[in-house]
């Protein structure tokens, strides 16, 4: 026991901080990339959503491709071709200096909110179609502006359809995060187990240590969803 304790000191003679900063790590690249994937989500909706057949083409196209190829592929692409290709363009019409760089920590939350974005566009247009239409056709015969027709008919109703499909990607990105470590520039909370397995040989402890720190985010984050839940669903039977 004295021995496991010794491993998780602070400082340099235990794994303590470093586990510490990885899963900080984790929630921050999880709660940002999320934000986006939640905007990337609604645009993609309107554009399914949409009576205009070009935002609808690509919205379909958007979300057929993303959800036919593995995760970890869509990111790479993203990462080491999308960005660089920006660079590119950028520095060719001399709107940025030659020494600029893409901060590796935002092509790496596009990328992966970008994948999520796409899981999200469902979710949110299924939550969108059940709203009752007649509500909103309701709002339209007394004059009511199309913004205000959103922000206090349509989007409460969403929300309560949509909570459950949101949470469930909320739990899928706190796990798919540890997707960036292949990138090389992250150090959240897999990738620190990882070098604290292979640096110590304790394999069983930190790989347990893990698993158990992201089934903590899990229960934590479903009991929040739950309560989110029970709060949007009050009144209703």
């Amino acid at each position: 026991m004295d021995n496991y304790m010794h491993l998780l000191a602070w400082g340099g003679e235990g794994w303590g901080d470093d586990f510490a900063w990885g899963l900080l790590m984790t929630l921050q690249v999880s709660a940002v990339a999320y934000v986006v994937a939640v905007l990337f989500g609604f645009l993609g909706a309107a554009g399914k959503l949409s009576k205009n057949r070009l935002p609808r083409l690509l919205a379909d196209i958007y979300t057929t491709v993303v959800r036919s190829l593995p995760e970890l592929l869509v990111i790479l692409l993203l990462y080491f071709s999308v960005a660089s290709s920006a660079e590119r363009v950028l520095k060719h019409f001399g709107l940025v200096a030659e020494t600029f760089q893409f901060s590796s920590f935002w092509a790496a939350i596009i990328a992966l909110a970008f994948v999520c974005g796409a899981f999200m566009t469902e979710v949110l247009r299924s939550a969108f179609l059940a709203v009752p239409p007649g509500q909103v056709e309701a709002a339209v015969s007394i004059g009511m502006p199309q913004h205000k027709i959103f922000l206090r008919i349509v989007l409460p109703q969403m929300m309560r359809h949509a909570v459950p499909g949101m949470g469930n990607l909320w739990l899928s990105i706190t796990k798919e995060s540890a997707i960036i470590s292949v990138l090389g520039s992250f150090t959240e909370l897999l990738y620190t187990g990882y070098r604290a397995a292979a640096g110590t040989k304790q394999y069983i402890f930190f790989y347990g240590l893990t698993a158990v720190l992201f089934l903590a985010i899990t229960l934590i984050s479903a009991l929040v969803i739950d309560r989110i839940e029970r709060r949007l669903n009050r009144g209703h039977h």
